[in-house]
């Protein structure tokens, strides 16, 4: 038994106090039970606002995951003989890509021609002295730096895009060709970057041009001009 400050005594049962002289006892129960009617409602209301809280969040299960936005890029070749979609492979040949993005994104590539078709073997462009009024020899000309070969084990196959280069591995630039047949011979020898996804049947008509002999000696050059009027580099969704 505690002894209160008030000189009253309390025990388990109830407590005691002094009315007209004489000792009597009184319980605390419905004391008791008024000390803790407010605090059980105000439990009661904070327990009853979580559910409104929880319903106002939306689950996890009903949460919408934003949608992943693709880099992936394609490029849209469209030339004098048609339209071909291009696919990339940034996973071999990372710097090749970003340069052929890069020229394309520049309008490097807007009105040069394919100064060389070998049917069967490959067609090929990108040479800035095919530009009419340009200067030089078509075959020759570069965007003033060279890029390094990223050799892969890619096989050049028909509709594979690769770059072209002199005899030095490291000396490409801007030049490429696209696969018309089996050309395996070249793998690990030239950086394939890529793949016609789209426009095959462009690929065959240009690889069946007229051919005449070519400055060179070898019979390759076009008897008609075959060029390619815009490289486009868009969003992959743009081909589905």
């Amino acid at each position: 038994m505690a002894r209160c400050c008030n000189g009253e005594e309390e025990s388990g049962k109830g407590s005691f106090g002094i009315a007209n002289g004489k000792r009597v006892a009184f319980s605390l129960a419905p004391m008791r039970a008024l000390f803790f009617l407010p605090v059980f409602l105000l439990s009661l209301g904070l327990t009853g606002c979580q559910p409104m809280e929880n319903q106002n969040k939306p689950s996890a299960s009903n949460t919408q995951k934003t949608k992943t936005v693709s880099t992936k890029e394609i490029a849209i070749m469209n030339t004098s003989a048609g339209e071909m979609t291009i696919a990339f492979w940034p996973e071999v040949a990372p710097k090749t890509v970003e340069n052929f993005k890069k020229l394309a994104r520049e309008g490097f590539y807007d009105g040069t021609a394919f100064h060389r078709i070998i049917k069967g073997f490959m067609i090929q462009g990108g040479c800035p002295n095919t530009k009419e009024g340009a200067s030089g020899i078509p075959g020759t000309g570069d965007p003033g730096y060279k890029i390094k070969a990223e050799f892969n084990n890619k096989s050049h196959q028909r509709g594979v895009l690769s770059m072209a280069r002199a005899a030095d591995p490291d000396s490409a630039g801007c030049q490429f060709f696209i696969c018309h047949g089996d050309a395996s011979f070249l793998d690990r020898k030239y950086t394939a970057f890529g793949e016609v996804i789209k426009g095959d049947e462009v690929l065959e008509k240009i690889a069946n041009m007229p051919t005449e002999v070519s400055f060179g000696g070898e019979k390759s050059k076009p008897a008609q001009r075959v060029e390619i009027l815009s490289v486009k580099i868009v969003p992959a969704e743009s081909a589905e």
